[in-house]
């Protein structure tokens, strides 16, 4: 049962975002009481680190599928893009933002994540990007990830992003492109553009 409800408010709260969705909805979605809910979880704050846990797994799940799919480091960044693409489809835009306003307590562990995980993911990639003549050797690996990290999630927090009228998809595919360019050398430029191309047939 506790399985049942956790798989059911990921869903939903990643549908309609974590505030629009009380313990009522999701008890009467899995067609039990809300009293069955509490017997697992003390408050929606704990329902939400847990589907949380569930999306922290998952994306290092991810991350560790792409390193050992991709042909080059330009590869492996076209490839989280992709994963990206297929979590942000069924995504609320401002899930994050409920997250980071409703539950802090939950919102802190993520950014740990955040800040710690994602870091490790973009500064490996750099160094082997740099290792295989795409990137260039004189980059400061260090402040470029931290940047990396902040501008990603600058786009999923913040509230002003949510006014732009484009996908949030499109804006991560153009910042994306845009950090690989300036990454780049002329031999990793000639496969971003090739990356991109694939794409957009």
């Amino acid at each position: 049962m506790q399985q049942r409800i956790v798989e059911e408010a990921h869903k939903l709260f990643l549908t309609y975002g974590i505030r629009s969705i009380s313990m009522d909805e999701i008890a009467l979605k899995l067609g039990i009481s809300k009293k069955t809910i509490y017997q697992y979880y003390k408050d929606k704050d704990e329902l939400v680190d847990a589907v949380f846990n569930i999306e922290m797994h998952q994306h290092k799940v991810d991350c560790e599928c792409n390193i050992v799919k991709c042909k080059d480091a330009i590869h492996e960044v076209f490839l989280a893009l992709d994963s990206v693409k297929e979590t942000f489809k069924a995504m609320h835009p401002l899930i994050f933002f409920d997250l980071m306003k409703y539950h802090p307590g939950v919102y802190k562990k993520f950014n740990t994540h955040k800040t710690n995980f994602f870091y490790e993911v973009i500064k490996s990639n750099i160094e082997r990007g740099v290792q295989e003549g795409l990137y260039r050797p004189d980059i400061n690996i260090d402040i470029i990830s931290k940047y990396r990290v902040v501008c990603i999630f600058q786009i999923l927090e913040n509230e002003q992003f949510q006014e732009v009228k484009v996908p949030i998809v499109e804006i991560m595919q153009e910042t994306t492109e845009h950090f690989l360019y300036g990454l780049a050398t002329p031999k990793g430029a000639r496969l971003v553009k090739k990356y991109t191309q694939k794409r957009t047939k």
